[in-house]
């Protein structure tokens, strides 16, 4: 019980500093930063599905909630910030498609799969699930706080080569995700492949490309921000770091990896596989066979 309580403290209050730092140079509602107002709603919507989700002992709109989360936190800032300009209003539209996108994406398929193995031995633990819901709440502040903060800001600035070079490479990072979730649930989808492992299209250069164009996209959107943010706003850059940090540390390539090492470890075909593709960045870190 003590750990997950310290944990899920700790994540609050390095998510609390990051929500004082972009309230610096934020327009304001009602005398509060709407930076901060926003800040806080996706974890009042992430404890809010907790509840159910532990009385039910189901995970099924884990992933669900957090893409609400995201379309409601840009919501609320559309909302409040009068007249955003067309640099906010390209950082939310690209928020909330990728959000839609991949939420709808996830709960489809956990609902096929009937159960997200993420959580299966955590879900009676009331303190350790608690904490995984928090931890989902801080995954959608942070993730988006850079480009939150371009929303909320009180500096302007013309359209400019950030915008231009972030925009693009939240194209190409949306795109690679994109396909690489349809190529494998593709090959999922086929019963010829049952107990294999995709070695084709993207996932021939990448053994995680859907998370290389997740980081991508997220880089794409702090360029963007870049010019808007003044003083500790700078803070905010943090968002692309912290996508990366979870996906490639934490939660996303350690587990899958561990997995894949599980079920096909003694494999030869998979040990070639795995020599010669690159973790994550596509051509890069390549091991030669000879």
């Amino acid at each position: 019980m003590l750990k997950p309580l310290i944990a899920s403290l700790v994540v609050i209050t390095i998510s609390a500093t990051i929500a004082l730092a972009g309230s610096a140079n934020s327009l304001s509602y009602d005398g509060m930063p709407i930076f901060m107002l926003c800040a806080t709603v996706a974890f009042l919507l992430h404890w809010a599905g907790f509840i159910p989700a532990y009385v039910y002992q189901t995970e099924h709109y884990f992933d669900l909630i957090g893409s609400i989360s995201y379309v409601a936190t840009v919501a609320l800032a559309v909302m409040l910030v009068p007249s955003m300009d067309l640099r906010g209003l390209v950082v939310a539209t690209a928020v909330c498609v990728w959000a839609i996108r991949l939420g709808s994406f996830l709960f489809a398929r956990v609902k096929k799969a009937g159960q997200d193995r993420r959580f299966t031995h955590i879900k009676p633990l009331f303190f350790r699930f608690l904490f995984t819901w928090t931890l989902g709440g801080a995954w959608v502040f942070i993730t988006m706080a850079a480009g939150l903060a371009a929303m909320t800001s009180q500096t302007r600035v013309p359209l400019d080569a950030y915008f231009v070079v972030g925009a693009l490479l939240w194209i190409i990072g949306f795109t690679i995700e994109v396909i690489a979730d349809r190529q494998k649930t593709a090959f999922r989808n086929d019963p010829a492949n049952e107990d294999k492992f995709i070695t084709t299209g993207l996932w021939s250069i990448s053994r995680h490309p859907n998370y290389f164009g997740e980081i991508l996209l997220w880089i794409g959107i702090a360029l963007v921000a870049l010019p808007v943010l003044q003083g500790w706003q700078w803070v905010t850059l943090v968002s692309p770091v912290f996508v990366g940090f979870l996906l490639v540390k934490i939660s996303g390539v350690p587990l899958l990896e561990n997995i894949a090492e599980a079920r096909w470890g003694d494999d030869p075909a998979y040990k070639e596989y795995k020599a010669r593709t690159p973790t994550l960045v596509p051509y890069i870190g390549k091991t030669k066979l000879g």
